[in-house]
């Protein structure tokens, strides 16, 4: 008896029970990998495709058993760090607080009233990041999730300008995408695959602004909070696994609420609670001080101390103070 070579499994359409339909609705839902099928549940593939629990198991199991799951060296782990890239914020001050600037492979959350300058920070990134690597740059593209209404090319012209740099140009490799529902921002940011994978754009930063207002808008009460949080939740895992997939940096700017529990002490708090706490790499306050003067507080990072630094926000854009 002739025995038949099982068939090697290279990418998802190899997989077993995974048709074209199926596919579809996976590559719709962000798993364009077999890594992403892997360290998936069943329940979240049922959930993409309508797939029965017995059928996903089986697909995630030979995924599994295609990719290297396996443990890595620290010293493994320290060459794939030294491929994580830095974007300038225009303040050597605030870069010096965040170890270099906005780090790839990382979510950065920037929480504070309003008028603290959080979306300036968001404006700056987007046109820094692409300046060459030898000013602070990537040389990247942008994806900007806008959910407030804030964005407005009009600011990106000027601090372009006071760069020097060609305003039209720099506008041409800022991708905007106006969310108006939780679900809308939730798929923007799943799109951002297709960009970089189907329509070759070179995306190094994604801007979100504001992660949670849509979330806060729509789930009102506390009997909806256990959804909103996991909604949340879910969200946070697709952008963490798309900055570690395209070395991207993750910027998020968040509402924050007076928290009446506290008595002594600024008694702000971030919105979001321990889900978005956790699932933040680097957490910074921002808070108006006189004038244009910002002050930036790191409330938690993998590595880096807490500490502060000030800089201004001026025509020019996010500075150091001048003395």
């Amino acid at each position: 008896m002739v025995k038949t070579e099982e068939k090697k499994i290279e990418k998802i359409s190899d997989l077993p029970g995974i048709g074209s339909t199926t596919l579809q609705k996976l590559e719709e839902a962000g798993f364009t990998d077999m890594m992403s099928i892997a360290t998936a549940s069943a329940s979240i593939l049922m959930d993409a495709t309508g797939m029965l629990k017995a059928t996903a198991a089986k697909a995630i199991l030979a995924a599994r058993s295609a990719v290297d799951l396996g443990f890595q060296t620290g010293e493994e782990f320290l060459e794939t760090r030294l491929t994580t890239g830095k974007i300038t914020t225009g303040s050597a001050e605030l870069n010096k607080l965040l170890g270099g600037g906005i780090e790839t492979r990382g979510l950065s959350e920037f929480f504070g009233e309003f008028g603290s300058s959080k979306s300036q920070i968001g404006f700056q990134l987007s046109v820094n990041v692409q300046l060459p690597e030898d000013k602070g740059g990537l040389n990247g593209e942008v994806v900007f999730i806008d959910t407030e209404g804030t964005f407005r090319p009009e600011r990106i012209k000027q601090m372009a300008e006071a760069k020097g740099l060609d305003s039209a140009e720099i506008l041409k490799k800022i991708h905007v995408g106006r969310a108006f529902s939780s679900d809308h921002q939730m798929l923007l940011a799943e799109k951002i695959d297709d960009l970089i994978q189907k329509e070759g754009k070179n995306i190094k930063l994604v801007v979100i602004d504001s992660l949670t207002s849509l979330f806060r808008s729509e789930y009102a009460g506390r009997g909806t909070l256990a959804d909103r949080q996991q909604k949340i939740n879910k969200h946070l895992r697709s952008l963490q696994r798309l900055a570690d997939k395209f070395n991207i940096a993750i910027y998020m700017t968040n509402q924050v609420m007076a928290n009446p529990a506290i008595f002594f002490g600024n008694p702000t708090t971030a919105i979001g609670g321990h889900i978005i706490g956790h699932a933040s790499t680097y957490r910074v306050f921002l808070r108006k001080s006189k004038g244009g003067k910002r002050i930036a507080r790191l409330i938690d990072s993998p590595h880096l101390p807490e500490g502060e630094a000030v800089f201004q926000v001026s025509n020019i854009g996010i500075s150091d103070i001048e003395s």
